[in-house]
């Protein structure tokens, strides 16, 4: 997937613009996304703030190294049962 060129701060800064009164189409023009990618942005990050962001950030590297542990231990368990089953 396709970094994007804004940071999340400045993404939650721009959806609070809109929230402000700016209207949409000046906001896409003056940063240059698609009507779009605003929208996608507004129903991901709406609301948030951006140490609500960070926390979110936080999160999901969290997860995805639980994730990996599971993994690994899954992996070690179906071995180690594989090892136990087999007759010798």
């Amino acid at each position: 997937m396709r970094k994007s060129k804004f940071s999340k701060s400045q993404i939650v800064g721009m959806l609070k613009d809109a929230e402000g009164g700016v209207p949409v189409a000046d906001l896409l023009r003056k940063h240059g996304i698609s009507k779009a990618t605003f929208f996608k942005w507004r129903a991901k990050y709406g609301g948030a703030s951006v140490s609500d962001v960070k926390r979110l950030r936080e999160f999901e590297a969290e997860n995805a190294t639980l994730k990996r542990m599971y993994a690994d231990l899954a992996l070690e368990n179906a071995t180690i049962k594989d090892v136990l089953n087999r007759k010798f």
